[in-house]
């Protein structure tokens, strides 16, 4: 199974900086792109037609995917592993603070069916939305992953994520001490695409967007309303 995992400051001419909790960025810090943009991209590069809306949701934060896939994981509708293509100005695998270490070190050496305690995590601060992709990976829900970027986003995948051969392997000292109970984790094919016109890919069985507003001028709200077309509420 393939979803559609969007972030609406991917749709910005820059990334914003970070704005503090409950604020947004300025709106001189980037422009919203205009709405025949958006709608090309959700057409021609995502495959998506108003005409037939993918099952899907819209929420505030990006961490909130996680609960989204739970809940259909849950259902029966969502099966694991399965694919996500991922168009956000960020990778949201832990690149800054507090990085990558908990999921490494702690949510690794638990046993694959007890690592998905989203709300545990979430209380200890520990899961949020820049690294809440991470965490997916961990739970071993991601078979592969596609990182579409914002043309002028900044490189923040985290080498120690990948191995070799440009895949991603999570792994660590303490984890693989525990793989005689857990098994190897596996390795997630992964592609980070640069320039969004050289990506095409459809099909997918859910579609979600994270309205990021911390990440994302008020202007650009109106995105939300344009993907909404494309989106069967579920």
């Amino acid at each position: 199974m393939r979803v559609l995992d969007l972030d609406m400051d991917f749709f910005l001419t820059a990334p914003c900086p970070l704005a503090a909790p409950g604020e947004r960025p300025d709106e001189a810090c980037a422009q919203p792109y205009a709405d025949a943009q958006v709608v090309r991209f959700l057409e021609t590069q995502c495959g998506l037609d108003r005409a037939r809306p993918v099952p899907g949701a819209i929420f505030e934060t990006h961490d909130r995917a996680l609960d989204f896939w739970a809940a259909r994981i849950a259902q029966g509708t969502l099966s694991t592993p399965f694919e996500v293509v991922h168009v956000d100005a960020h990778s949201d695998l832990a690149f800054g603070p507090p990085g990558a270490d908990f999921v490494l070190k702690a949510v690794l050496t638990r046993r694959p069916e007890a690592r998905a305690a989203i709300d545990a995590y979430r209380a200890g601060r520990k899961l949020d939305e820049a690294n809440y992709m991470l965490f997916a990976l961990a739970f071993r829900w991601i078979s592969r992953l596609t990182y579409v970027r914002n043309p002028r986003s900044h490189q923040d995948v985290p080498p120690r994520l990948l191995n070799v051969s440009g895949d991603i392997h999570l792994r660590s000292d303490v984890s693989a001490l525990m793989e005689a109970v857990n098994g190897r984790e596996p390795v997630v094919p992964f592609a980070a695409i640069d320039d969004y016109r050289a990506f095409a890919q459809g099909g997918y069985d859910f579609v979600t967007l994270a309205q990021s507003p911390r990440y994302a001028p008020r202007s650009a709200d109106r995105i939300m309303d344009i993907v909404r077309a494309y989106i069967r509420p579920v």
